[in-house]
């Protein structure tokens, strides 16, 4: 005789009520399903089903009044959702970004992994904006990286590139120049697209601050006429350069900067790092820059109006060397505009990032480091984006081909 599936109505309200009453008692329904169905003896997705139907159901009135331990069994069970929901939140939001914007996917996912033991994923997944299956659908490609979108596996690579361009670039590239290298290097990709992989890798190029005025004029000297008139222009090296001072504070008191720059291709051709800001700073810097060019001549030497520049030594030395001096306004802010540029560049890359400094020996190391890297490696909008080293090599190599040429 073949034996009938069918079940009681009295097995089906005893399973229902076992459900309703003991939930509490597991870390999701599903739970709850599994094992109560496993003791009765029927299929969990049978059990689910009587308990679906059962709260579709307006509830009849029941001849007997609900007891005080039924009462209070559903009170406790509220009362445990509500801990666990509250124990959720808690918790999520140390893995969530402050500003409540809803955190990726990824974030909660591994805030899922984190605490899917104690909670089970149903009940957490109940409390965040994200479903079981998308959850499950992470961790399956997790297991299985070729399951990847073709636009997310090119993105992890992305993201390796863009992080070491931004990395071997003293953390101070934006979006734009980290473009720009990538193409240098070889890569295709949409400037669009380094924007939105370094919002969703959390970082960002520096930007600069506020310049502060070091010039101190001295109106009772005479000054050499402006030859430049603004126009930071050359067509050659070893034109034009221009000369300034930036200061950095630092515990043991203020430290002076001084540069040189060749204004062809922004060349830093001279730096000193000195306590005080005496003739000798920008006459150190001035000899570097000489040493470093090798003498040459029919150059214009342009600086602010400051009493360093001005001094005897320091105009003697430029004669000396056939440099011929060129010094712009007192008061005007663009009277020696590109100069102050690469102090500007210098304060924001380095010195504001990476400080407060200790004293002088740590601000010249990290600005040998800083020029070496500006030098060599940087890229500038105003020659191209290359470096300035690569900028006069290619004016080399163009002047040979020519000479061949002709």
């Amino acid at each position: 005789m073949k034996k009938s599936n069918r079940y009681t109505s009295e097995f089906r309200e005893r399973a229902i009520r076992l459900v309703t009453t003991q939930q509490h008692e597991y870390p999701s329904l599903w739970a709850a399903l599994v094992s109560i169905s496993d003791k009765l003896g029927c299929t969990p997705e049978t059990l689910r089903a009587w308990v679906k139907k059962s709260q579709a159901q307006p509830s009849k009135p029941s001849s007997n009044t609900q007891s005080t331990e039924e009462r209070l069994a559903v009170l406790e069970r509220e009362n445990k959702e509500l801990k666990r929901t509250n124990d959720i939140l808690r918790q999520a939001a140390g893995f969530f970004r402050p500003s409540g914007a809803r955190p990726q996917t990824e974030v909660i996912v591994d805030f899922i992994d984190a605490c899917r033991e104690h909670y089970g994923v149903e009940s957490i997944c109940k409390e965040l904006p994200i479903a079981p299956s998308t959850y499950y659908s992470h961790k399956q490609i997790q297991r299985e990286p070729e399951r990847l979108s073709n636009r997310k596996k090119r993105d992890a690579e992305l993201i390796i590139l863009i992080r070491e361009v931004w990395e071997d670039n003293m953390s101070v590239y934006g979006a734009r120049k980290i473009w720009k290298q990538l193409q240098l290097d070889d890569h295709q990709v949409a400037r669009c697209t380094v924007e939105r992989l370094m919002r969703v890798m959390g970082i960002q190029g520096v930007r600069r601050g506020k310049a502060h005025k070091t010039t101190i004029p001295d109106e009772q000297q005479d000054k050499p006429l402006d030859l430049v008139n603004r126009q930071f222009t050359a067509e050659q090296p070893n034109q034009l350069w221009v000369a300034d001072i930036t200061y950095v504070a630092t515990w043991s008191g203020f430290v002076y900067v001084a540069f040189v720059i060749d204004v062809f291709s922004r060349y830093i051709v001279g730096w000193r790092v000195s306590t005080t800001m005496h003739t000798e700073l920008i006459l150190d810097a001035l000899e570097q820059a000489i040493w470093h060019r090798g003498n040459p001549e029919g150059l214009i030497h342009h600086s602010d109006r400051g009493s360093q520049y001005l001094s005897i030594r320091y105009t003697e030395r430029l004669a000396e060397a056939g440099i011929q001096a060129s010094v712009g306004s007192v008061g005007d802010s663009y009277d020696n505009a590109l100069a102050e540029t690469i102090n500007g560049l210098f304060k924001t890359e380095i010195i504001r990032r990476n400080g407060p400094w200790k004293n002088v020996d740590a601000v010249e190391y990290a600005t040998l480091e800083w020029v070496n890297w500006f030098n060599n490696q940087r890229l500038l909008s105003s020659i191209g984006y290359i470096s300035p080293a690569q900028y006069e090599t290619d004016y080399y190599d163009n002047l040979n081909e020519s000479g061949k040429v002709a």
